[in-house]
Protein backbone atom coordinates (compact mmCIF):
# COMPACT_ATOMS: atom_id res chain seq x y z
CA UNK A 1 0.00 0.00 0.00
CA UNK A 2 1.37 3.37 -1.02
CA UNK A 3 1.32 5.78 1.93
CA UNK A 4 1.76 8.86 -0.23
CA UNK A 5 -1.04 11.38 0.25
CA UNK A 6 -2.64 9.59 3.21
CA UNK A 7 -3.58 11.18 6.53
CA UNK A 8 -2.21 9.70 9.74
CA UNK A 9 -2.67 10.12 13.48
CA UNK A 10 0.11 9.19 15.91
CA UNK A 11 -0.36 9.33 19.66
CA UNK A 12 2.68 9.72 21.87
CA UNK A 13 4.20 11.54 18.92
CA UNK A 14 6.30 13.94 20.94
CA UNK A 15 9.08 11.48 21.77
CA UNK A 16 10.33 7.93 21.52
CA UNK A 17 8.72 5.52 19.07
CA UNK A 18 5.85 7.86 18.23
CA UNK A 19 8.15 10.68 17.19
CA UNK A 20 10.29 8.31 15.13
CA UNK A 21 7.18 7.04 13.33
CA UNK A 22 6.19 10.61 12.48
CA UNK A 23 9.57 11.24 10.85
CA UNK A 24 9.41 7.98 8.94
CA UNK A 25 5.92 8.77 7.63
CA UNK A 26 7.17 12.13 6.40
CA UNK A 27 9.74 10.32 4.27
CA UNK A 28 6.85 8.27 2.82
CA UNK A 29 5.23 11.51 1.65
CA UNK A 30 2.02 11.24 3.63
CA UNK A 31 -0.19 14.29 3.30
CA UNK A 32 -0.61 15.11 6.98
CA UNK A 33 0.23 13.67 10.41
CA UNK A 34 -1.81 14.52 13.49
CA UNK A 35 0.81 14.41 16.24
CA UNK A 36 -0.80 13.82 19.63
CA UNK A 37 0.93 14.15 22.98
CA UNK A 38 0.17 15.16 26.57
CA UNK A 39 3.26 17.37 26.72
CA UNK A 40 2.85 20.86 25.27
CA UNK A 41 6.36 20.58 23.82
CA UNK A 42 4.55 18.88 20.95
CA UNK A 43 4.04 22.34 19.40
CA UNK A 44 7.80 22.91 19.23
CA UNK A 45 8.38 19.37 17.95
CA UNK A 46 5.93 19.89 15.09
CA UNK A 47 7.26 23.33 14.27
CA UNK A 48 10.80 21.98 14.02
CA UNK A 49 9.63 18.99 12.01
CA UNK A 50 7.77 21.15 9.51
CA UNK A 51 10.82 23.34 9.11
CA UNK A 52 12.99 20.29 8.42
CA UNK A 53 10.49 18.96 5.88
CA UNK A 54 10.00 22.31 4.19
CA UNK A 55 6.23 21.93 4.33
CA UNK A 56 3.38 21.78 6.82
CA UNK A 57 2.94 18.07 7.44
CA UNK A 58 2.88 17.79 11.25
CA UNK A 59 -0.15 19.16 13.08
CA UNK A 60 0.09 19.23 16.90
CA UNK A 61 -2.67 18.24 19.30
CA UNK A 62 -1.97 18.49 23.02
CA UNK A 63 -4.23 16.50 25.32
CA UNK A 64 -5.04 13.31 27.18
CA UNK A 65 -5.48 10.33 24.86
CA UNK A 66 -8.02 8.81 27.26
CA UNK A 67 -10.40 11.77 26.81
CA UNK A 68 -13.05 10.96 24.22
CA UNK A 69 -13.92 14.62 23.56
CA UNK A 70 -10.28 15.38 22.85
CA UNK A 71 -10.03 12.36 20.54
CA UNK A 72 -13.05 13.52 18.55
CA UNK A 73 -11.62 17.05 18.32
CA UNK A 74 -8.43 15.65 16.78
CA UNK A 75 -10.26 13.58 14.18
CA UNK A 76 -12.74 16.34 13.34
CA UNK A 77 -9.86 18.76 12.74
CA UNK A 78 -7.86 16.36 10.56
CA UNK A 79 -10.90 15.24 8.58
CA UNK A 80 -12.06 18.80 8.06
CA UNK A 81 -8.69 19.97 6.76
CA UNK A 82 -7.29 16.90 5.02
CA UNK A 83 -9.95 14.23 4.55
CA UNK A 84 -10.38 10.81 6.14
CA UNK A 85 -7.71 9.54 8.54
CA UNK A 86 -6.58 6.15 7.25
CA UNK A 87 -3.32 5.50 9.15
CA UNK A 88 -3.07 5.15 12.91
CA UNK A 89 -0.27 4.26 15.31
CA UNK A 90 -1.48 4.81 18.89
CA UNK A 91 1.93 4.79 20.55
CA UNK A 92 1.20 6.74 23.75
CA UNK A 93 1.90 4.66 26.85
CA UNK A 94 2.86 4.74 30.50
CA UNK A 95 4.29 2.37 33.06
CA UNK A 96 3.55 2.45 36.77
CA UNK A 97 5.71 -0.50 37.77
CA UNK A 98 6.06 -2.30 41.07
CA UNK A 99 5.57 -5.83 42.39
CA UNK A 100 1.93 -6.89 42.45
CA UNK A 101 2.09 -8.15 46.05
CA UNK A 102 4.34 -7.08 48.90
CA UNK A 103 4.24 -8.49 52.43
CA UNK A 104 5.66 -6.63 55.38
CA UNK A 105 6.67 -9.25 57.93
CA UNK A 106 7.97 -6.80 60.51
CA UNK A 107 6.15 -6.78 63.84
CA UNK A 108 3.70 -9.29 65.27
CA UNK A 109 1.21 -9.20 62.38
CA UNK A 110 2.38 -9.42 58.77
CA UNK A 111 0.66 -6.89 56.51
CA UNK A 112 -0.02 -7.03 52.81
CA UNK A 113 0.44 -4.31 50.23
CA UNK A 114 -1.28 -4.90 46.87
CA UNK A 115 -0.65 -2.98 43.68
CA UNK A 116 -3.03 -0.04 43.79
CA UNK A 117 -6.28 -0.18 41.83
CA UNK A 118 -5.84 3.48 40.90
CA UNK A 119 -2.52 2.74 39.18
CA UNK A 120 -3.95 -0.35 37.49
CA UNK A 121 -6.91 1.55 36.08
CA UNK A 122 -4.72 4.40 34.83
CA UNK A 123 -2.37 2.07 32.95
CA UNK A 124 -5.27 0.13 31.44
CA UNK A 125 -6.94 3.38 30.38
CA UNK A 126 -3.82 4.74 28.67
CA UNK A 127 -2.21 1.55 27.33
CA UNK A 128 -5.24 -0.56 26.38
CA UNK A 129 -8.55 1.28 26.16
CA UNK A 130 -7.22 4.48 24.59
CA UNK A 131 -5.30 2.87 21.70
CA UNK A 132 -8.25 0.63 20.87
CA UNK A 133 -10.56 3.63 20.63
CA UNK A 134 -8.10 5.65 18.52
CA UNK A 135 -7.92 2.63 16.23
CA UNK A 136 -11.69 2.25 16.06
CA UNK A 137 -12.13 5.94 15.31
CA UNK A 138 -9.67 5.60 12.41
CA UNK A 139 -11.69 2.71 10.99
CA UNK A 140 -14.81 4.83 11.37
CA UNK A 141 -13.18 7.73 9.53
CA UNK A 142 -12.60 5.54 6.50
CA UNK A 143 -15.97 3.80 6.79
CA UNK A 144 -17.94 7.04 6.90
CA UNK A 145 -15.98 8.46 3.96
CA UNK A 146 -16.75 5.35 1.93
CA UNK A 147 -20.44 5.62 2.80
CA UNK A 148 -20.47 9.25 1.67
CA UNK A 149 -19.08 8.08 -1.67
CA UNK A 150 -21.70 5.35 -1.98
CA UNK A 151 -19.27 2.54 -1.21
CA UNK A 152 -20.13 -0.31 1.12
CA UNK A 153 -18.10 -3.49 1.66
CA UNK A 154 -14.53 -3.28 0.44
CA UNK A 155 -13.59 -5.46 -2.52
CA UNK A 156 -10.16 -6.99 -3.25
CA UNK A 157 -10.35 -5.27 -6.62
CA UNK A 158 -9.87 -2.00 -4.75
CA UNK A 159 -6.60 -0.96 -3.18
CA UNK A 160 -6.26 -1.21 0.58
CA UNK A 161 -7.75 1.86 2.22
CA UNK A 162 -5.51 2.17 5.27
CA UNK A 163 -3.89 0.44 8.20
CA UNK A 164 -3.44 0.51 11.96
CA UNK A 165 -0.48 -0.75 13.95
CA UNK A 166 -1.04 -1.18 17.67
CA UNK A 167 2.04 -0.96 19.87
CA UNK A 168 2.32 -3.97 22.15
CA UNK A 169 5.41 -5.02 24.08
CA UNK A 170 7.55 -8.01 24.92
CA UNK A 171 6.04 -7.53 28.38
CA UNK A 172 2.75 -8.91 27.00
CA UNK A 173 4.29 -12.34 27.63
CA UNK A 174 4.66 -11.41 31.30
CA UNK A 175 7.34 -9.43 33.09
CA UNK A 176 8.21 -9.13 36.76
CA UNK A 177 7.02 -5.86 38.27
CA UNK A 178 4.67 -4.99 35.39
CA UNK A 179 1.32 -6.46 36.37
CA UNK A 180 -0.69 -3.57 34.88
CA UNK A 181 1.51 -2.88 31.85
CA UNK A 182 1.77 -6.55 30.88
CA UNK A 183 -1.98 -7.00 31.23
CA UNK A 184 -2.66 -3.97 29.02
CA UNK A 185 -0.24 -5.04 26.30
CA UNK A 186 -1.57 -8.61 26.29
CA UNK A 187 -5.08 -7.18 25.93
CA UNK A 188 -4.03 -5.38 22.77
CA UNK A 189 -3.42 -8.76 21.14
CA UNK A 190 -7.11 -9.65 21.46
CA UNK A 191 -8.12 -6.22 20.24
CA UNK A 192 -5.85 -6.48 17.20
CA UNK A 193 -7.17 -9.90 16.24
CA UNK A 194 -10.76 -8.66 16.51
CA UNK A 195 -10.25 -5.38 14.68
CA UNK A 196 -8.36 -7.15 11.89
CA UNK A 197 -11.45 -9.29 11.25
CA UNK A 198 -13.87 -6.37 11.39
CA UNK A 199 -11.90 -3.55 9.76
CA UNK A 200 -11.32 -5.38 6.46
CA UNK A 201 -14.99 -4.73 5.68
CA UNK A 202 -13.85 -1.16 4.99
CA UNK A 203 -10.53 -2.15 3.42
CA UNK A 204 -8.56 -1.47 6.59
CA UNK A 205 -5.87 -3.68 8.13
CA UNK A 206 -4.90 -3.92 11.79
CA UNK A 207 -1.62 -5.38 13.04
CA UNK A 208 0.41 -5.24 16.25
CA UNK A 209 4.12 -4.87 16.93
CA UNK A 210 5.76 -6.04 20.15
CA UNK A 211 8.93 -3.97 20.63
CA UNK A 212 11.67 -5.00 22.99
CA UNK A 213 13.30 -2.49 25.30
CA UNK A 214 13.74 0.65 23.22
CA UNK A 215 15.76 3.76 23.96
CA UNK A 216 12.81 5.96 24.92
CA UNK A 217 12.19 8.29 27.88
CA UNK A 218 9.87 5.64 29.38
CA UNK A 219 12.63 3.01 29.40
CA UNK A 220 15.35 5.45 30.48
CA UNK A 221 13.16 6.40 33.45
CA UNK A 222 13.74 2.90 34.79
CA UNK A 223 17.30 3.95 35.62
CA UNK A 224 20.68 3.16 34.13
CA UNK A 225 21.41 0.46 36.71
CA UNK A 226 18.29 -1.53 35.87
CA UNK A 227 18.95 -1.20 32.14
CA UNK A 228 22.60 -2.27 32.51
CA UNK A 229 22.06 -5.08 35.00
CA UNK A 230 18.70 -6.60 34.05
CA UNK A 231 17.82 -5.64 30.48
CA UNK A 232 20.98 -5.61 28.36
CA UNK A 233 22.36 -8.93 29.69
CA UNK A 234 19.15 -10.64 28.51
CA UNK A 235 19.19 -9.05 25.06
CA UNK A 236 21.07 -10.67 22.19
CA UNK A 237 21.57 -7.30 20.52
CA UNK A 238 23.47 -6.10 23.60
CA UNK A 239 21.95 -2.62 23.48
CA UNK A 240 18.61 -0.85 23.60
CA UNK A 241 16.69 -0.80 20.34
CA UNK A 242 16.68 2.56 18.56
CA UNK A 243 13.26 4.20 18.08
CA UNK A 244 13.94 4.55 14.36
CA UNK A 245 14.40 0.77 14.11
CA UNK A 246 10.91 0.22 15.52
CA UNK A 247 9.54 3.02 13.33
CA UNK A 248 10.97 1.31 10.26
CA UNK A 249 9.24 -1.92 11.21
CA UNK A 250 5.95 -0.10 11.83
CA UNK A 251 6.04 1.60 8.44
CA UNK A 252 6.77 -1.74 6.81
CA UNK A 253 3.67 -3.12 8.52
CA UNK A 254 1.58 -0.15 7.38
CA UNK A 255 2.73 -0.53 3.76
CA UNK A 256 2.70 -4.30 3.30
CA UNK A 257 -0.85 -5.45 2.60
CA UNK A 258 0.00 -9.03 3.55
CA UNK A 259 0.70 -8.01 7.16
CA UNK A 260 -2.29 -8.33 9.47
CA UNK A 261 -0.93 -10.14 12.51
CA UNK A 262 1.87 -9.60 15.02
CA UNK A 263 5.56 -8.80 14.72
CA UNK A 264 8.03 -9.29 17.56
CA UNK A 265 10.82 -6.74 17.34
CA UNK A 266 12.48 -7.87 20.54
CA UNK A 267 16.22 -7.73 19.68
CA UNK A 268 16.58 -11.26 21.01
CA UNK A 269 15.06 -10.55 24.43
CA UNK A 270 15.21 -13.72 26.56
CA UNK A 271 14.64 -12.83 30.22
CA UNK A 272 15.75 -15.18 32.93
CA UNK A 273 13.03 -16.84 35.02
Amino acid sequence: MDLKGKVAVITGGGSGIGRAVCRKLASEEVQAVGVVDLNDEIFTVCEEGNREQGRDIFFPFCGDVTNSEFREKVFASLEGQHGPVSLCVPAAGITLDRLSVKVNSKGDQPTMDLYSEESFHRVIDVDLIAPVYWAMRTIASVGVDRAKRGLKQWSPEESMQGAIVLVGSVSSAGNRGQISYATAKAGLEGAQATLAKEAVFYGMRCAIIHPGFTDTPMVRAMGDDLVSNYILPNTQLGRLIRPDEIAGAICFMLKNSAVSGSLWADAGWHPSA
